[in-house]
């Protein structure tokens, strides 16, 4: 299964909704949704009203990506607001358990983000509790960043502790840089969903861009 899900932080604050139309008429499967609180990312985005707004325009799931120093706060806010996914920083929180729990009592989907320069030994204790992990591939606060190429092992490492694993399975979610051109190679490696801004909503035309993604994703998903 390969995903595909456009983030709203490359699009025009002031256009979201005809973002939004234009991901899900391109085939996107979810929209992205980066949060960040100036704290423990040097940027201010979006807050939960947004997501409420977009679960009156779209069908498609919302994934939110919480960049923030108290996720155990926060999160709560964006699951009442209607968020399907939501990620939190293993950087970010002392009580991954718990708040990663939290998520999954509320009945929805349950990622761990990891920076850059994060050990993937950071989800030992916690794999057999996630719906899938957000591998960083830029370094989070800002979008239109260049892909970090040492990013590709580690995907690839990733995958292959997951499938020498007995246990829960979770999606490879990755976000920064992800691109026509680079999704098939990233999808080699055992990436699953792809966050893509710039390639997207800094295209002319963000359906043709979205289309063209899904076309890659079409083109190397197996059953």
């Amino acid at each position: 299964m390969i995903l595909v899900a456009p983030s709203l932080l490359s699009a025009d604050f002031s256009r979201l909704g005809e973002a939004t139309a234009a991901a899900e008429a391109g085939g996107a499967d979810w929209i992205h949704v980066d949060v960040m609180d100036g704290h423990f990312v040097p940027n201010l985005t979006f807050g939960p009203g947004l997501v409420a707004w977009l679960k009156k325009k779209t069908r498609l799931p919302i994934d939110v990506h919480l960049m923030v120093d108290n996720p155990h706060e926060v999160a709560p806010w964006f699951i009442e607001a209607g968020a399907d996914c939501v990620s939190i920083h293993v950087e970010a929180t002392a009580h991954l358990h718990r708040d990663i729990r939290m998520v999954r009592d509320a009945g929805r989907k349950a990622g761990v983000a990891l920076n850059p320069a994060t050990p993937l030994s950071a989800l030992d204790e916690i794999l057999d509790d996630l719906d899938f992990v957000l591998l960083m591939c830029v370094h989070p606060g800002r979008g239109s960043q260049t892909f970090i190429e040492a990013s590709r092992p580690k995907i690839a490492a990733l995958r292959r502790r997951l499938a020498e694993r007995s246990g829960r399975s979770p999606l490879i979610e990755i976000d920064g840089g992800v691109n026509a051109e680079n999704m098939a190679a990233l999808a080699a490696d055992g990436a699953q969903i792809f966050v893509a801004g710039n390639a997207v909503f800094n295209h002319p035309d963000p359906v043709q861009a979205v289309a063209r993604l899904k076309a890659v994703a079409r083109s190397v998903n197996t059953p």
